[in-house]
């Protein structure tokens, strides 16, 4: 018994799509698959819930945003609703240029008549605004002047500025002017660097109309289409949240809202959620975690699945294949170490080894003993008809009458002829079929020799192919051969001698046998007798046909031509 261990090699086939291992690792990968789903669906899920809620952040900042400058509009108002009462006098430029240098975020401060005409104002710095002198066609005026109790609207004459006012009135409700503040527009643009703002958050102060006040980024909000439609609803909602695009095509959220009435509106903006914003930072986190865990498990169970089992069945499968090549004494002792599952294979596998083997030695033994029975078979038959031989070559010595001698003679030679079919099997190394060449020599020389004592000197020549014959067709071949040699002694070489040629031919499907002498031709006995009608019997039952015909350089010529009984050559089997 053979160990097929580590000295034997193993080397491990390529990983293949059919294979345990692709299948057991796709099939946890399956398993694995709703878990990666669901935590896709939970980062998706996430992500919406953070890009709302940075939205509505940022809608707040905006509103908070709003409150902020909301509460400086709504102080001046209250200054100069308290402003609005008093006479103007000697002292009012003076109070009113005191007011301004108190207060933080005033520019200028000014009365006007009901005709529109200035009455007083505070002195102006040269870095601040001028309020206007001249307002009387201005249409805040006149919003003032039909009723409106407080008007915002950017300066004429400074961009920069946001003029607020509001109405004065006498005791009675008529007109009487009214008290205007200049405030820069940047006292009340949101901080964009507040924390609670989003990264890259932008600001912007809006007319009633959407247009740009001011901005710390104007490309930031060089929009167009939603203007109208954002101002409308921040007037109607207080606020207003929408999504488009700037003058560099960058995707924003903008948050919009009222500061004061329907003069003023503070905007917000923030670049909206890309892929690697941070509102998916921690969506993309969660997700790949997930994934990398199933790539993990897909591996381990490949990895794993290779280490426990697939190197296990290949170590297997070569021993199995060694079988298949008839050798088993090898066993898969290596396969010890082996999981359970494996070993109870391996030894179920070592357990066949040992079943074939001792059922192959049983056959074996059982095949030597038939043969050897067969043999001792062979080899008494043969000894029985050699006895048989012998007495009748006795009783054809003890016989006078010619042809009772002859006919003793040829009875005796086709027990000769079977006697040596009987030799030929038990002494080849198949008992069951025999070589022609060897048989059709030996035969032509016992049945030569035979005569040779008793007549004149037969020479011959055997040129046969070698095939290989068995009993069945070798024995009607043997006796329709000691008919022909017998008739060419017969009426060929009686009295005279000569020579015998004996061919056997194998040309593909066909098989002919030829015994040619060198006598005097066809005579009357050649195609009549005893001997012609046994040779046409041989030849039917070999499905052949038998004929006599002249040889060309004189002499006759017996033929038999029957189909090819075996195409294989001695040795090929």
């Amino acid at each position: 018994m053979v160990r097929f261990g580590r000295a034997w090699g193993l080397r491990l086939p390529r990983p293949s799509v059919h294979g345990i291992r692709f299948r057991m690792g796709l099939a946890m990968a399956v398993a694995l698959l709703p878990i990666l789903l669901l935590s896709a669906a939970q980062t998706q899920a996430e992500f919406r819930r953070q890009a709302e809620d940075r939205r509505h952040d940022l809608q707040l900042a905006a509103e908070r945003s709003a409150t902020d400058a909301k509460a400086r509009i709504d102080s001046t108002v209250v200054l100069l609703q308290a402003l609005a009462p008093e006479a103007t006098g000697l002292y009012c430029e003076p109070r009113l240029t005191a007011l301004v240098s108190r207060l933080d975020g005033l520019s200028a401060l000014q009365r006007y008549s009901p005709t529109g005409e200035p009455v007083c104002a505070s002195r102006a710095d040269k870095d601040s605004p001028a309020p206007p002198s001249e307002v009387r066609s201005q249409e805040w005026y006149q919003r003032l002047k039909n009723g409106e109790d407080v008007v915002m609207v950017r300066a004429p004459d400074a961009p920069g500025s946001l003029i607020v006012a509001v109405r004065s009135e006498r005791p009675l409700g008529a007109f009487q002017g009214a008290v205007a503040a200049v405030i820069p527009l940047t006292a009340l643009q949101p901080d964009i660097h507040d924390p609670a703002l989003p990264a890259g958050a932008q600001s912007a102060l809006t007319d009633a109309d959407g247009r740009i006040l001011v901005s710390t980024d104007p490309a930031a909000f060089a929009i167009n289409g939603t203007t109208a439609t954002w101002v409308r609803e921040a007037r109607q909602e207080q606020a207003a949240l929408f999504e488009a695009r700037d003058a560099r095509g960058r995707k924003h959220v903008y948050a919009g809202t009222a500061l004061a009435g329907r003069d003023l509106y503070v905007l917000l903006s923030a670049p909206a959620s890309g892929l690697l914003s941070w509102a998916r930072l921690n969506p993309i986190g969660s997700f790949l975690l997930p994934l990398a865990a199933w790539l993990v498990a897909f591996l381990a169970v490949m990895l794993l699945s290779e280490r426990i089992v697939i190197r296990w069945l290949v170590y297997l499968e070569r021993v199995a294949a060694i079988y298949a090549r008839g050798r088993f004494s090898v066993r898969p002792v290596q396969a010890e170490h082996a999981p359970a599952e494996i070993r109870t294979l391996a030894r179920t596998l070592g357990s066949l080894g040992d079943s074939i083997t001792t059922r192959d030695k049983a056959l074996l033994d059982s095949l030597d003993e038939k043969d050897a029975l067969m043999r001792e078979i062979h080899h008494r038959v043969k000894n029985n008809l050699q006895i048989i031989s012998s007495l009748l070559s006795m009783q054809q010595r003890a016989v006078a009458d010619p042809a009772a001698r002859s006919a003793l003679g040829d009875t005796r030679q086709r027990i000769t002829a079977l006697a040596l079919i009987y030799r030929t099997l038990y002494q080849s190394e198949d008992i069951r079929e025999a070589d022609s060449r060897v048989f059709l020599t030996e035969l032509v020389g016992q049945l030569i020799a035979g005569e040779a004592m008793r007549g004149p000197l037969v020479t011959t020549s055997v040129d046969a192919d070698a095939i290989i014959i068995d009993p069945d067709r070798l024995a009607p071949v043997a006796l329709w051969l000691v008919e022909a040699v017998s008739n060419a002694q017969k009426h060929a070489f009686a009295g005279r001698g000569g020579d015998l040629s004996v061919r056997f031919k194998v040309t593909g499907e066909t098989s002919v046998l030829e015994v040619q002498d060198d006598g005097p031709g066809l005579t009357e006995g050649d195609t009549a007798g005893v001997g012609r009608t046994l040779m046409s019997a041989f030849a039917k039952q070999l499905r052949g046909q038998a004929e006599m015909i002249e040889a060309p350089g004189g002499g006759s010529v017996a033929r038999l031509t029957f189909p090819t009984p075996v195409a294989a050559a001695p040795g090929a089997h």
